[in-house]
């Protein structure tokens, strides 16, 4: 009987998944709100990537959100894990036993290239696939890579949170020359749009997303030195 009740619900969901796939059928033209921010983005803003545009400027109070939110959930982290009232490294386990030779040599290689990898991400957000938030993402990464090779690894925590806060207040100091120089709070153009598709342009979009960058990868790298810990 449950054998019989197991094959009656595959076959029920294989037949409702393969009716939604067959009848689907791409679409070929963009609802009118996207359209409105395909067209508005490269033209107001000077940035090729939409949605790096939506997310620095016109959604850009909602990302100084969400990096809040993040920010909470690695100070509770450090409340939770954290084993001194104001710990500024994190212990190495004393009974951890060593990598081989071959991990910790091939993370001494691998760590720069992911960090230069991250930079790029950041950095060429605006002009293509990327952003702050997927290089600090990625940034972080290095870290958990090193935390998992080298047992004697040691994470300046404090370092880290000071990093996290300067990046923070510059974003905002940032937020605040919208509301002077342009339009409104957190307006990227207070610099100039320069062209289309090149490094130096999209007003203070690369800025932000420089900021982004180091403020999400200094939260992340926080809350895995707790956890490491």
């Amino acid at each position: 009987m449950r054998r019989a009740s197991i094959v009656f619900a595959i076959t029920f969901f294989g037949l409702l998944f393969a009716s939604v796939a067959i009848n689907h059928t791409q679409s070929v033209s963009l609802w009118p709100l996207a359209r409105s921010y395909v067209e508005l983005v490269p033209r107001e803003l000077g940035a090729p990537n939409v949605i790096t545009g939506i997310l620095l400027n016109y959604r850009a109070f909602d990302t100084l959100g969400e990096v809040a939110v993040l920010f909470m959930v690695a100070a509770g982290v450090g409340l939770v894990l954290g084993r001194q009232p104001n710990p500024t490294v994190a212990d190495p386990p004393e009974t951890a036993r060593p990598s081989s030779e071959i991990v910790q040599i091939a993370t001494r290689i691998l760590a720069p290239l992911i960090s230069v990898f991250a930079a790029y991400i950041i950095m060429n957000g605006h002009i293509s696939a990327g952003g702050g938030f997927q290089g600090g993402a990625v940034l972080a990464s290095c870290l958990i890579l090193w935390l998992l090779a080298d047992a004697q690894f040691q994470v300046d925590v404090k370092l880290l949170g000071l990093l996290e806060s300067v990046a923070g207040v510059l974003f905002v100091l940032v937020g605040i020359a919208g509301l002077i120089f342009a339009g409104g709070f957190l307006d990227t153009r207070v610099l100039p749009l320069g062209q289309l598709g090149a490094f130096f342009s999209a007003g203070a979009i690369p800025i932000l997303s420089l900021l982004l960058g180091i403020k999400v990868g200094c939260e992340l790298s926080v809350i895995l030195a707790r956890f490491r810990a």
